[in-house]
This record gives structure tokens, sequence and C-alpha cells, in this order.
């Protein structure tokens, strides 16, 4: 049995491979490349000929290198960057010394492994996350044409400035260049991304009929077809989460907890896991604090911690009770329908 850690970078991935006693048997550099892997690893294979386990840090490239070298018969795990940190701190850190503390956790068996999507969900993932980034761009583009408009002290009477009578009041405008062709430009590009975010929005309505969360998603309060989509594509398999604390520790939306002996505070919202999944939940819960069975929750944890903190922390706890909703939906296969709500409803 051979034990190989690997950390990847953008031009090298560097190796490090141990034997079952600790002993180097190997160490290196090779491109990260669909070829580089390849002859990794069959130079691996023709000198020892032994099963051979991985380690690489989770990062972007982690999962092609894990594909490439898994298609060789290789054992590979992806392990939480964090994490390892937290498990060997050293005082000196290079490639080849992360390397050879991947291989090391690797022989140990210590290695913190993150679960790995397969094909279908990274797909969903995928066209989830990009419309998110089509918005994000159509945004800044609106956001810079109502700067412009202020920069040259136009009012805007208009509630929706993109929509008919928005886009009459901007023909009318007399702007100097080049911010008239610049508005001019965002315009045409803020129409583009419309057509783009109307037909991926199209396609996750309809793959979202027939995903096996989604349906169950739909009757949760504040979560339509798109969220929906999002929420389950983000979550991947609840059956890997064992309580809803778990589930709603992976959104992020749990506070730091700092504790040394009879001392006990919480510091801000930890943030681990999918942003994308945090922003669907919090987009839920805006309009989740409106319904029945929430909003009196809602309205009493606003003004207990006043007119600053009230609203966003409100907005947050929110989000958790949604979160642990979801996953009691999800393993029972049933739609939202929490204890009490039925009582709320009727009152």
């Amino acid at each position: 049995m051979l034990y190989a850690g690997l950390d990847l970078s953008r031009k090298r991935l560097d190796f490090c491979l141990l034997d079952e006693a600790g002993e180097l048997i190997e160490r290196g550099a090779v491109p990260p490349d669909r070829d580089g892997l390849c002859s990794l690893a069959e130079r691996v294979a023709a000198q020892q000929r032994q099963r051979v386990v991985a380690a690489v840090e989770s990062m972007t490239g982690a999962r092609f290198v894990h594909d490439q070298l898994e298609s060789h018969g290789w054992q590979v795990q992806v392990a939480d960057a964090a994490r390892v940190r937290g498990l060997a701190p050293l005082a000196c850190k290079t490639d080849r010394i992360d390397a050879w503390v991947l291989a090391e956790l690797c022989r140990r068996e210590l290695v913190p492994a993150i679960w790995l999507p397969d094909g279908e969900v990274r797909g969903a993932r995928e066209r989830a996350r990009f419309r998110l980034h089509l918005v994000k761009h159509r945004t800044a583009l609106k956001n810079r044409i109502h700067q412009t408009l202020v920069g040259f002290g136009t009012p805007c009477p208009v509630s929706d400035l993109f929509g008919e009578r928005g886009r009459r009041l901007l023909a009318r405008l007399e702007l100097p260049q080049p911010w008239a062709g610049s508005v001019a430009a965002s315009l045409r590009l803020i129409d583009e991304l419309d057509r783009e975010i109307n037909e991926i929005e199209a396609e996750l309505r309809r793959l979202g009929a027939s995903h096996r969360y989604v349906p169950l998603l739909l009757t949760v309060p504040g979560i339509a077809s798109i969220l929906g989509y999002t929420i389950a594509a983000e979550i991947g398999d609840i059956n890997r989460f064992a309580s809803p604390a778990k589930l709603a520790g992976y959104t992020g939306l749990c506070p730091r907890v700092y504790q040394s002996g009879e001392h006990d505070r919480r510091g801000p919202l930890s943030k681990h896991g999918p942003r994308y999944l945090r922003w669907a939940l919090l987009e839920a819960s805006i309009h989740a604090c409106r319904h029945p069975l929430y909003a009196q929750r809602y309205q009493h944890t606003k003004k207990r911690l006043g007119r600053q903190r009230g609203p966003r922390v409100a907005q947050v706890d929110l989000a958790r009770r949604l979160s642990e909703a979801i996953w009691h939906m999800l393993t029972r296969n049933q739609p939202f329908a929490p204890a009490g709500a039925s009582q709320v409803l009727a009152a």
C-alpha cells in the first residue's frame, strides 16, 4: 500500500509518496493536466505495482485530479483545506511540505474528506449558479445606469427604470459623451442578459418539475421554482446530514461559538458551506417573514434586538428555521406541515 499527498497549484501538482511505515518513496511535481496525471499514475504503477491511496486539498481543479487518478485505479480523497490546517499547523509551509502532510494524514487515516457530488448534482449546481452569475452582472449594469443619472442630476420618477416607461425616459435623456454611449451599451447588454436568464429559468422550471426535492420545497413559505431548484441542487443528497442541526451548520447561517471555561460568547456567522445555498435561504426568509407561521417569531426577534440589528438577525434566524424544516421534509418525503401550523393558520 502506498500513500500519496497531492498539493495542487495553477501550474503544477506536487506529490509525495510514502510506504506503510512512513518512509519516503518518491516526491516530485507534474503538470496538473490530463497528460501529467496520466504519466504520474503510469510511472507509479510501473515501479511499485501497489494500491495507492491519495489525498488532495479541496480547491478549483481538485475534482479533476480526483476523477483522473481514480480512473487509473487510485483511491483519492478530497480533503477540507481548513480542517487540514487545523490538524497539522506548521511553522514552515511549502508545497512540498503540504504534499507530505497530506500523505501522512492519508497513512494515518486522518484525512478530513469532503463529500463529492455526482455528475447530476454538479450539473444542477452549475445551471443554478450560472443564472446567479448572470443576474449579478445585470444588476451591476442597472446600478451603473442609476449612478449615471444621479451624477447628472436627473430624477427617476418611475418605479422601474428598465420597464416600458423607464425606457422612454432613458431615450429622451440628453447625456454628453461618453456617458450616453455607456448607457446605450449597458441597455443592450441588459436586454441580452434578460434573454439568457429567461432561457435558463425556463430550463430550471422544466427540470425542477421532475426533481425529487423541488415539488416538496415549493410547499415551503417563500420558496418558488427557481429558489427551490437552487436549494435542491446545493443540498444534493439530504441523507448525508444526520440531523437538522447538521444541515443548518452546513448552510453557514449558524454563529461562531467561542468557549473557554465559564466564558461562552457568539461571534459572526460561520459562513461555511456553499454561499449559494445561504443566499437562497435568506431570499426565502424575506418572503416567509410575512407568513402567519413565522410572522410573530420574526417580529418578536426584530423588536427584541432593536432597529439596527433586529431585522438582519431575525432574517437569519428565520432562514435557519427554514433549513431545519427542509431537513424534516426531505428526509420524510413530506410537504411543509410543521407542528401547530393548522392552529396558527386558522387563527
